[in-house]
């Protein structure tokens, strides 16, 4: 009796929780065909659509890096979040963050 291998996606396009069996009949990249080896290979992600944010070198005090990496992951956002506050873009509505930092989501769920 064969057994039904499920989808790898839903229908809302997410991938599925992958299980021991999806490795098991997982074929090495190596192992290919030629031809989708050189599609997959020639893959790139373009540029973004609308870029978010800017990237900038910034020279910061070793007490200010120290205090917020030692917060956790996230730290350059919670940086980026502390500077908005400090000249009211978030009260403008003109920032919209992707995500909220972990030492907020904890705080939120105590």
């Amino acid at each position: 009796m064969a057994t039904t291998r499920k989808p790898l996606t839903g229908k809302n396009g997410e991938v599925r929780e992958l299980t021991n069996d999806d490795f098991v009949r997982a074929v090495p990249f190596s192992k290919l065909p030629t031809s989708l080896q050189e599609t997959l290979s020639s893959r790139r992600r373009g540029p973004q659509k609308t870029p978010t944010k800017q990237r900038v070198t910034l020279r910061l005090s070793p007490e200010v890096v120290q205090h917020y990496k030692a917060s956790g992951p996230g730290w350059q956002t919670r940086i980026d979040l502390d500077l908005q506050g400090k000249i009211g873009a978030r009260n403008k509505g003109r920032v919209a963050t992707t995500s909220t930092p972990r030492r907020r989501m904890k705080a939120k769920a105590a």
